[in-house]
């Protein structure tokens, strides 16, 4: 088929549609992602108890949360291997996180061989658990990031801050039972909660901003629950004891049951999300797919009904009505060539319409993809901290704000800064950060 405007029109709107339902695909692979993340959320935060308690406490249900693992993994590998296929369209960038998040789900049974032997640390299990879950997260921004719809897009980005949200409320829940399981405080792991805590918020503002007004409503009135008083009280208890002082180790349950419901509400939150997704990918394949029947009837009918010629002749001959004449030489490249100037006149409108929309697409995006841009820059800008000075997670973030209240410069901006510098310069940015 010769190359046509119309034929151009035609593909774009197919590889648009072709792409949502790719989309469509991602949500669920998405979905079981989210529910491993929770699978293993409660694993790590069972195994903890577990080991801070040398096997005393939580032993049954260390064992349910690992039978509550294997399925979902059973299935989140079946939907790595579907996107082995061309048709499905992965980038190399998502097959390299799959198999990052494959190495680490194979080095488990190791993992839990030796929690069942108690030869691995409490710490140990959390950082490996934690080190997988973080893998599963970066694999969800990298299908946020890639999206091109921007109501879909707003929704992702939402889910994707949600569930860093989440994990950070993991992570507190796992050391702060590990805090109360040991039965005494750590000055380490006191600044870790404190760490988490924030981290929450920071992640959960997020969420707020891009996630569904009604979803945002219902969220806000979780926090207003009496579970949320229990926590803070506990909170408190965990980050104002002395350093050394004796906990209640009673209280690891407590810790874990409240915690766990907090993180409960959040995945009912993130399964909300998903039905929304699901339900935005469904109306817009719906449309898209009415869109391209639309505009492939409206060439058809423009290829079966030309103009009439009758009397093109005396059009040519009549300078007034010539006047009055569609002007071909007016149309873009690849229209003159249409049947009839109403031909090309449809066609402009077409593909005006298109241009418009894709423009109107491309501009909410921006503001999904800053989301999604700020996270990724002050994630690198912490790794560098972090393998450079080696500091930790928690000393190169305090590093990076501290120096944004300093110069009364955005985080965004002290960390693309932190990037830019040589490496001699990573030196000056030791003084920022709080002692190990």
């Amino acid at each position: 088929m010769s190359l046509s405007v119309s034929s151009l029109v035609l593909r774009a709107k197919q590889l648009e549609l072709e792409g949502i339902r790719h989309l469509a695909g991602r949500i669920e692979l998405v979905d079981v992602i989210g529910q491993l993340i929770h699978a293993l959320q409660r694993e790590r935060g069972a195994t903890s108890i577990y080991l801070a308690s040398a096997g005393q406490r939580f032993a049954s249900e260390r064992q349910a949360t690992v039978e509550s693992v294997t399925p979902i993994e059973a299935r989140l590998r079946e939907l790595f291997d579907a996107q082995l296929a061309p048709e499905a369209g992965a980038s190399a960038r998502m097959l390299s996180l799959m198999a990052w998040v494959v190495l680490d789900l194979d080095a488990l049974t190791e993992l839990r061989a030796q929690t069942v032997q108690h030869t691995a640390t409490a710490h140990a299990a959390v950082t490996a658990y934690s080190r997988l879950i973080a893998g599963l997260v970066e694999l969800i921004f990298h299908v946020a990031d890639a999206t091109l719809h921007p109501g879909i897009s707003r929704l992702l980005v939402a889910f994707v801050h949600l569930v860093q949200g989440k994990e950070a409320a993991g992570q507190e829940r796992a050391v702060g039972a590990q805090l109360f399981a040991s039965g005494h405080c750590s000055e380490a792991e006191q600044q870790r909660v404190i760490h988490l805590i924030d981290a929450q918020e920071r992640s959960l503002h997020v969420f707020e901003e891009f996630t569904d007004p009604t979803l945002r409503g219902r969220w806000l009135q979780s926090q207003l629950t009496p579970n949320m008083a229990q926590l803070e009280r506990l909170r408190r208890s965990v980050c104002t004891a002395r350093a050394g002082a004796k906990l209640d180790t009673a209280l690891s349950e407590s810790w874990f049951e409240v915690t766990s419901a907090r993180i409960g509400e959040m995945e009912d939150m993130l399964v909300a999300l998903v039905h929304a997704l699901r339900h935005d990918c469904d109306a817009q394949i719906r449309a898209t797919e009415q869109d391209l029947q639309d505009s492939e009837g409206l060439l058809e009918r423009l290829r079966q009904n030309p103009p009439r010629h009758s009397h093109a002749v005396d059009r040519f001959f009549n300078d007034a009505e010539q006047a009055e004449a569609p002007v071909l030489s007016n149309l873009p490249d690849g229209l003159k060539d249409a049947p009839g100037a109403g031909a090309g006149s449809a066609l402009v409108e077409l593909l005006q319409d298109q241009s418009a929309r894709l423009s109107r697409m491309e501009s909410e995006l921006d503001t999904a993809r800053r989301a999604l841009h700020e996270r990724k820059v002050i994630e690198r800008a912490k790794g560098a901290l972090m393998s450079r000075l080696g500091l930790s997670e928690e000393e190169a973030f305090r590093a990076l704000q501290k120096a944004s209240m300093d110069h009364n410069k955005r985080l965004l901006d002290v960390a693309e800064a932190t990037l830019a510098l040589p490496d001699f310069a990573f030196a000056s940015q030791v003084r920022t950060a709080p002692p190990h």
